[in-house]
C-alpha cells in the first residue's frame, strides 16, 4: 500500500513539472544554420511549433527588427505555404556595397494555403539575411502566430537578463563575433585539416612500407646465412664421419 502511494505521488509530481516545463520549450524561436557572425550573412530559421491539439498553424508573421535593420533577406519557398516580403524607408539610408540603401524589409508574412502546421508538428520558415550589425550582440524579432480557429498568439515579449523568461517570448538571434578578416574559414580549416591527415596517412603508409621492405630484406639476409652455416655445419659433420670411419677400419 506504501509503496503504491509512493508511485502515485511520483506519477502526479512528474506530470506537473512536465506540464511546468514544456511551455518553455513550444514557443517560436530563431536559430542560425551554422553560426551568426556579426558583419556577415546567415542563414536562420524560424521555427514555429504547433501549441493546440484542436487547431492548425495557418499564417506566420515575424517583424524585422527596425534598429538595426537589415538590407538583404531572402526567404527560401517552402512548400504548401505563401510568402510576402513587407519593406519600409528607413529613416538613416544605409551602405551595402557601395550603394546607398533607403528601404529594408520590416516583416515576412508566410501564410499556408493548405492545412498549415497541424497539431503534433511544427515548421521551419528559413531566411537568408545581411550584413549582421556588428554593434549589437542580439536581435529581436517579434512574431504573430495565428490558427485556423481565428486565435492569434503575439510572441513579443522582449526576455530580460536576469529575470525569468517571460510567458511569450519574442524570438532572439544571438550574434557571434566576427573572425579577423570578417570571415569565416571553419571549412577551408576543415579541408586543410582533412588534407593534412590524408598526408599524415600517406606519410605513415609510405614508413609502413619501407618498414616492411627492410624488414623483408633482413629476413632474406638471415635466411641465406643461416642456410650457409647449415652447409658448412653439415659438410664438416660428413667429413667428420668419413675420418672417424677410415680410424676404425685402420684399427
Amino acid at each position: 500500500m506504501k509503496a503504491s502511494r509512493i508511485a502515485a505521488a511520483g506519477a502526479v509530481a512528474g506530470a506537473a513539472v512536465l506540464a511546468v516545463s514544456t511551455p518553455c520549450f513550444a514557443h517560436v524561436s530563431v536559430q542560425p544554420e551554422g553560426e551568426a557572425a556579426k558583419g556577415g550573412y546567415a542563414v536562420v530559421n524560424f521555427k514555429v511549433p504547433n501549441e493546440r491539439d484542436n487547431a492548425s498553424t495557418t499564417k506566420v508573421e515575424v517583424t524585422f527588427p527596425t534598429d538595426h535593420p537589415l538590407a538583404s533577406v531572402m526567404p527560401q519557398p517552402v512548400e504548401g505555404w505563401d510568402i510576402k516580403v513587407t519593406k519600409s524607408e528607413l529613416d538613416k539610408p544605409l551602405e551595402m556595397h557601395g550603394k546607398k540603401i533607403d528601404e529594408a524589409v520590416t516583416k515576412v508574412t508566410w501564410t499556408a494555403d493548405g492545412d498549415g502546421i497541424e497539431p503534433g508538428f511544427f515548421q521551419k520558415f528559413p531566411v537568408s539575411v545581411g550584413t549582421l550589425p556588428e554593434d549589437a550582440d542580439e536581435l529581436v524579432f517579434k512574431a504573430l502566430q495565428t490558427y485556423s480557429n481565428k486565435e492569434v498568439v503575439r510572441w513579443i515579449e522582449v526576455p530580460q537578463e536576469g529575470q525569468a523568461e517571460p510567458e511569450h517570448p519574442a524570438p532572439v538571434l544571438a550574434l557571434s563575433e566576427a573572425s579577423e578578416d570578417g570571415h569565416s574559414h571553419g571549412a577551408a580549416e576543415d579541408d586543410k585539416a582533412e588534407d593534412g591527415a590524408e598526408s599524415t596517412e600517406d606519410a605513415a603508409a609510405g614508413t609502413t612500407t619501407a618498414s616492411d621492405s627492410d624488414d623483408s630484406g633482413g629476413t632474406d639476409t638471415t635466411a641465406r646465412v643461416l642456410g650457409i652455416v647449415g652447409i658448412v655445419v653439415g659438410a664438416a659433420g660428413i667429413a667428420y664421419g668419413v675420418l672417424a670411419g677410415r680410424r676404425r677400419t685402420s684399427a
